[in-house]
């Protein structure tokens, strides 16, 4: 192809891609500036303009990102909030823990189990539980060879192992492995003071349960009974307790008791009351993030001076939620049954007050005196009569918005990402089928252009000559 044909073509293909910079061809040519093209920025350019209607879709595909990034965010916050709802409505939560409280913690202390019905129960403890034990005669140390004798241990199921001395047995280690491995339920250990060194024995189980004997043959080497097993007997609210551990679970309903030491006669008090610091916290945690939702709400439609609105400020389910959750905290509780007025009917009575940006503020000297004072009247408002209170209310109207199966976020959120799906699709469709074809030709064309540019000055000189010869061919 002649340097004019190649030219030509490339102008009537300057249709499909204008920035192909035929200017610069044409300069080239005509020795305007200088010879030759810049293929790759002459290609870029076409390429550049060609790709416009991706920056489009690009554009779309940011916002879509930044619609997804914000959702996500109140998703979870609302989450969070949904969370502190139903712990707040949790027959075993925060409003059902309790504490327990000693009159005499030198004797005995408790721990009561979520739910435990408050009052006060009444504790005498006249012995503790104690663990079996025996202890051999001392040696001179726990390398000294030891008497030959045999003894029998026979533990309280009746199993019984017999092991002798000075037959293998030869020292206070070989005799603590030997009862150590007899599977009695026994733990031999060697102990060393002033006397010298002896093996005791002792039950793994205490109380009567954990009774055994030693008996032996000889008297070189023997043993004495250093402790019986006993039960720990204690009364609790009046009733007789025989307990082989000093960890007495099932005395009174939902509470464990701990006991230190006896003393019959005296009467100790464990008084069960609310935890009134673990429902302050989970009340706090509520309005915590009850405002951090509505802040990211609030954000959306921030209209102050240099702020614009957020992606989301057209999503009708970000202004639904700010709706329903503004709505939400004028909520009121009727009395609990039997009761004809309750001392907590709202929020607002128990300390939290709405502020104008529509977040709580709590009043934590109000909060802590309510639950001291009125803590039924509390988990009524949150619980209500059948755990149908305020949190089951609040509760069930985030449910709408963050169900993974149906929620209005759910929705939003998966058609967002078909959205997004569908433009990175055309990208790549608009890539492989109409830009990198226009790249190749491009590329193709402007490289056999900017050869026959090259070449183009030989051959103007070589018409000049002939142009030359045949004007003086003329002339003669």
């Amino acid at each position: 192809m002649s340097t004019t044909s190649l030219l030509n073509s490339l102008a009537g293909s300057a249709n499909a891609a204008t920035a192909a910079n035929l200017s610069s061809i044409l300069q080239a040519a005509t020795g305007a500036y200088s010879a030759g093209i810049d293929v790759t920025a002459a290609v870029n350019s076409a390429v550049t303009a060609a790709q416009a209607p991706e920056d489009t879709w690009k554009s779309q595909i940011t916002l879509l990102q930044s619609e997804t990034s914000a959702l996500t965010t109140i998703q979870s916050n609302t989450s969070s909030l949904d969370n502190d709802m139903q712990a707040l409505n949790n027959l075993t939560g925060p409003l059902a823990a309790t504490t327990v409280s000693s009159s005499n913690t030198s004797l005995v202390t408790a721990t009561a189990a979520s739910g435990s019905a408050t009052g006060n129960n009444v504790v005498v403890i006249n012995n503790l539980a104690s663990t079996a034990s025996f202890a051999s005669t001392a040696v001179a140390s726990t390398s000294t060879a030891l008497p030959t004798e045999s003894f029998t241990i026979t533990n309280n199921g009746g199993t019984a192992a017999t092991i002798t001395t000075g037959s293998g047995v030869n020292t206070l280690a070989d005799l603590q492995t030997a009862i150590n491995s007899a599977g009695l339920g026994l733990t031999a250990s060697i102990i060393n003071d002033a006397s010298g060194s002896r093996i005791a024995i002792t039950s793994n189980t205490s109380g009567n349960g954990g009774n055994f004997t030693v008996t032996s043959t000889g008297t070189g080497f023997g043993f004495t009974q250093a402790a019986t097993g006993q039960n720990a007997l204690l009364t609790v609210n009046g009733i007789s307790i025989s307990s082989a551990s000093n960890t007495v679970t099932g005395a009174a309903p939902g509470l464990t008791l701990n006991l230190l030491g006896a003393s019959p006669g005296t009467s100790v008090s464990l008084l069960v009351a609310p935890d009134t610091t673990a429902a302050s916290s989970a009340i706090n945690q509520f309005v915590t993030d009850y405002n951090t939702v509505i802040g990211d709400l609030n954000a959306e439609f921030n209209n102050t001076a240099g702020a614009g609105q957020g992606s989301l400020a057209q999503d009708p389910s970000i202004r639904n939620l700010q709706a329903e959750l503004l709505q939400a905290v004028n909520y009121t509780a009727a009395p609990a049954p039997g009761n004809t007025t309750t001392a907590v009917p709202n929020l607002t009575s128990m300390g939290l007050s709405v502020n104008a940006d529509g977040t709580l503020t709590v009043d934590n000297s109000k909060l802590t005196s309510v639950l001291q004072n009125s803590f039924s009247d509390v988990q009524n408002l949150f619980q209500g009569a059948s755990l149908n209170g305020f949190s089951s209310s609040l509760h069930t109207q985030l449910t709408s918005f963050i169900s993974p199966a149906d929620g209005a976020f759910t929705v939003d959120l998966q058609s967002i990402s078909t959205q997004t799906s569908a433009l990175q699709t055309d990208i790549t469709n608009f890539e492989a089928n109409i830009i990198a074809p226009l790249r190749t030709r491009l590329q193709s064309n402007l490289s056999q252009a900017e050869i026959l540019l090259q070449e183009l000055p030989a051959e103007m000189r070589q018409i000049s000559t002939e142009l030359g010869q045949n004007t003086s061919s003329t002339g003669g």
